[in-house]
């Protein structure tokens, strides 16, 4: 009787795990690719930690494509802001390219593109790093060229990303809910740039009616860059928990 009962036991206990490894697998591999509508969407963790991982990375790349031309007045360089953004520009462009990379060899092997949107956001810190460094024309370059590319990729993966982590049906709406961190993180990272250069800035005498504020140096952005790498870092770490 004992006998028979430990043989139960055993049988339901092994029955039960397979169950569970089946459910377990089951919940897996529906994860990506699953249908998450709006109200869903937004108290789903995995989505929030996706719009940090965007709102410090890519975000950040842009903004800094807009302050191009300030940054390279400050640095002595206003001949080469012409440069900087076609480089700039080059490497979005090249970054797009490469953005068709998981597409191209899911066939040799899959990776999902969660994985690939951490891999394009490893640059950015490494590039601030290299802006906040002494001032050096080519550590300024490098640093758009690296910006550019990391910036062109992750935009370029967005969509794709947003519809594996969240579904393709819902993919419009929960992308255009996405890209509000655009529009958020220009003011706030613009309103940062901006504090930092104006307590650097020193008064020109213009006309009768206004003075012009301008700072030159390393200075007038160098607190800029270490906090926006930093923050960079906090996206990176934020795209590592959404890897599925």
């Amino acid at each position: 009787m004992n006998e028979n009962g430990s043989m139960y036991r055993t049988q339901s206990a092994k029955s039960s795990d397979v169950c569970c490894e089946r459910v377990f697998g089951q919940d897996q591999l529906a994860m990506l690719g699953e249908e998450h509508p709006t109200g869903v969407l937004v108290r789903r963790l995995d989505f929030w930690l996706n719009y940090v991982a965007y709102f410090c990375g890519g975000t950040i790349g842009l903004v800094y494509s807009n302050n191009l031309g300030q940054i390279a007045q400050s640095l002595y360089m206003s001949s080469s802001t012409s440069t900087l953004v076609t480089l700039y520009s080059s490497f979005s462009f090249f970054g797009r390219l490469l953005s068709a990379a998981p597409d191209y060899i899911r066939n040799k092997f899959y990776s999902a593109r969660t994985g690939w949107l951490t891999i394009a956001l490893m640059p950015t810190p490494i590039a601030f790093i290299l802006l906040a460094s002494p001032e050096s024309a080519v550590a300024l370059h490098a640093g758009t060229a690296i910006i550019g590319l990391s910036s062109g990729f992750i935009f370029a993966a967005a969509v794709s990303v947003t519809s594996e982590l969240f579904g393709p049906n819902s993919v419009s709406v929960n992308h255009n809910i996405l890209v509000t961190n655009i529009p958020i993180g220009s003011l706030l990272y613009g309103f940062l740039a901006a504090l930092v250069y104006d307590s650097n800035a020193y008064s020109i005498p213009g006309n009768s009616l206004s003075e012009t504020l301008v700072c030159m140096g390393r200075k007038c952005y160098f607190w800029t860059f270490v906090s926006w790498g930093c923050l960079s870092v906090v996206g990176l770490v934020s795209s590592l928990f959404c890897i599925q």
